[in-house]
Parts: structure tokens; C-alpha cells; sequence
């Protein structure tokens, strides 16, 4: 090949803003993973058996990471489990039980989950078509929700009144694709400043202090132009982290461990406000709801080898195992309810 001058020069990396959430399971190489245009696309692979498929919420990633390599060290080393998956989306379970599959860009899987796992309507809604076996297992619960802002929170944001401000945008969950999600902080920013006796923040008058009004400001457009209210497409816990970190959003309510994780991957993108106790240690205020995920088997002529799988993994959702893991990134196994169907 020919010789040609030296390059002293560095060029320019084009590409869209990113955050370059690290690899769960470590850096493998090689990899044809690029965050902003190959993400799966030149990964082209069909899947059609699987000894074990897990559909999950996603947003208990973290933990889930770590209960998975447990799990999977727990097989026999002469009879480890090599075909798996599991998805941490948005629940897609009902579709990926109907279709059977679920597609990544030109990866195909087409594999049944053995077991799903979610929020009581879902769980509920695969009951109703029919598609679970035996008992519904509680597995873990969300310690309430916080305020996710840019580093050194530039426009002083510290109770949801502040959301309603002027010059303040948040982001959300997309109300039609992450409609659970969506649902839950929305009514915790309402049932929040519905119980909260606060004094009245800067820029809001008194006939804006009730939790009606300052809803129909962030929501229904009475607070500052339709740039207000943003929301992501799909996947709110990567969507909201990164809207803050580049200035398209100020803020966003979000579960405690999901704020928790974004700090702690990029510590100098984000601070946590938290809606009652602090950021190390939350308690959240009357109105601040939580979440429940719940675990349940899914019915199918499955192997013997897919059976182990489904009941080593049900046992360790049962462990206390789990419970030490669910600490160390924010959740809890403990159950409280609380209903939020009451949305103006």
C-alpha cells in the first residue's frame, strides 16, 4: 500500500447527543454495538429454541443484572444454561406470548417467555387471556419517586410546585406507550400537591397553589407553550436521563433506584431532589406512590430442561438472595399499596 503523510490531526465524532449507558455484562469484545447507529442492525441472528425466556419491566435492570449472573451460576457447570434471554423493556409480554418472538433490529428470537413479570395490570391482563399457571409471586416494590435534574440543578427545582413554574420543562414517559409508567407520576406530582401544605413557590400566584392547577400547567398547557411537556418515544429510563442531560428537558419525576442508578453511572450529569426524606434515604411524602412487580409462569408445552429453568429462577425470586441485591440498588421487598385512580 502506498505510504501517505502522517495524521497529526483528530477528527470530530458525528454522531447524535448520546449517554453511553456501559454494557451490563462487561466488555466483551468483540462487539458490534455503537449506541448511536448500530445498536443491533448488523447483528443478524434467529433464535427459535430457548431453555429459558424471561419477559420483564425493565426499569429494576440493575438489579436484575445481578440476580442474573447468580441465576446463571447456579446450573451444573456439566449442564449450564446456553440459550437464554431476557427483555427489560416496557412490558411487551402479552404480544411476545401471542406472537411468539420478539425482534431487535435484524435479531429474531422466536421463543415463548416461560415466565413474565410486572405491574398488577399486566399480570392481571395475562391471567384474563388465559396464559398463567399456578401462583403470582411478588418479587420487588419501587421506593417511591423523585425529581431527576441536570447537575448542580440550574433552575432550582425542589418540590413538583416548581414544575409548575415558568421556564421549566419536564419530561415524562410517552402517555400511550409507557401508559403505566406515565400514569404513576403523573398522579404522584397531583396526590403529592394535593397533600402538600407548602408556601408559595416564586413566580405562582395563589389561585395557582392547587394540585389542579399546577396539573393543568405542566399537562394541559397553561403553564408556558407547548415545549413544557416532553416526553420520550418508549423507553423512559434511558429517555428522561438523557433529555436532562442535553438541555431538552429540566427535570423529570422518575422511580428513586432508576434517578439512583443515572447519578451513579454519570455522576457529573445528575443530581437527585427527593420527594420527601432525602436522596440517600428516601420516605416518601402522602402521595408518592410506588410500584409493585410481580412474577407469574406462563403456560406452554415446555421440556423438561425449560421447567428447571422456570422453577430455578421462580426460587430466586423467592431468595433472600434477592432481597440483598434489591437493597444495594434502591428497591424493596416490602408490599404497600396505594391507589391512584382519582386523576383529575
Amino acid at each position: 500500500m502506498d505510504t501517505i503523510p502522517a495524521i497529526t490531526g483528530r477528527p470530530v465524532v458525528d454522531g447524535p447527543k448520546i449517554l453511553d449507558w456501559p454494557s451490563e455484562r462487561g466488555g466483551q469484545e468483540p462487539s458490534l454495538g455503537e449506541p448511536t447507529a448500530n445498536l443491533v442492525n448488523d447483528l443478524h441472528a434467529g433464535i427459535s429454541q430457548c431453555d429459558m425466556v424471561l419477559s420483564t419491566s425493565g426499569n429494576y435492570h440493575m438489579a436484575l443484572g445481578e440476580l442474573w449472573d447468580l441465576y446463571l451460576k447456579g446450573f451444573p457447570a456439566d449442564a449450564p444454561l446456553r440459550n437464554w434471554l431476557y427483555t427489560t423493556s416496557p412490558p411487551i409480554a402479552k404480544l411476545q406470548i401471542t406472537n411468539g418472538l420478539v425482534r431487535f433490529g435484524n435479531f429474531l428470537a422466536s421463543c415463548r417467555p416461560q415466565v413474565a413479570v410486572g405491574p398488577e395490570g399486566l399480570i392481571d391482563s395475562l391471567a384474563a387471556a388465559g396464559f398463567t399457571t399456578g401462583g403470582v409471586l411478588r418479587i420487588c416494590r419501587s421506593r417511591g419517586n423523585v425529581i431527576l435534574v441536570g447537575k448542580g440543578n440550574p433552575k432550582g427545582i425542589f418540590t413538583p410546585w416548581d414544575l409548575g413554574r415558568r421556564g421549566v420543562r419536564l419530561m415524562t414517559p410517552n402517555p400511550a406507550t409507557e401508559a403505566g409508567s406515565f400514569r404513576l407520576y403523573a398522579s404522584s406530582i397531583y396526590h403529592i400537591a394535593l397533600c402538600d401544605k407548602v408556601s408559595r413557590p416564586q413566580g405562582m400566584t395563589a389561585k395557582d397553589l392547587t394540585a389542579k392547577s399546577l396539573f393543568d400547567a405542566i399537562f394541559n398547557g397553561a403553564g408556558g407553550g407547548p415545549r413544557k411537556w416532553l416526553c420520550g418515544r418508549r423507553i423512559h429510563h434511558r429517555e428522561i436521563p438523557w433529555s436532562i442531560a442535553y438541555g431538552k428537558a429540566d427535570a423529570g419525576v422518575i422511580f428513586y433506584h432508576l434517578a439512583r442508578h443515572a447519578k451513579a453511572v454519570f455522576p457529573d450529569l445528575f443530581d437527585v431532589v427527593p420527594l420527601g426524606g432525602t436522596a440517600e434515604e428516601p420516605a416518601p411524602l402522602p402521595g408518592n406512590h410506588s410500584e409493585t412487580l410481580y412474577a407469574v409462569r406462563i403456560k406452554g408445552d415446555w421440556s423438561r430442561r425449560q421447567r428447571y429453568a422456570t422453577e430455578r429462577l421462580m426460587e430466586l425470586f423467592r431468595s433472600r438472595r434477592l432481597t440483598s441485591i434489591l437493597k444495594r440498588h434502591g428497591l424493596a421487598r416490602f408490599f404497600a399499596k396505594t391507589p391512584f385512580k382519582n386523576l383529575p
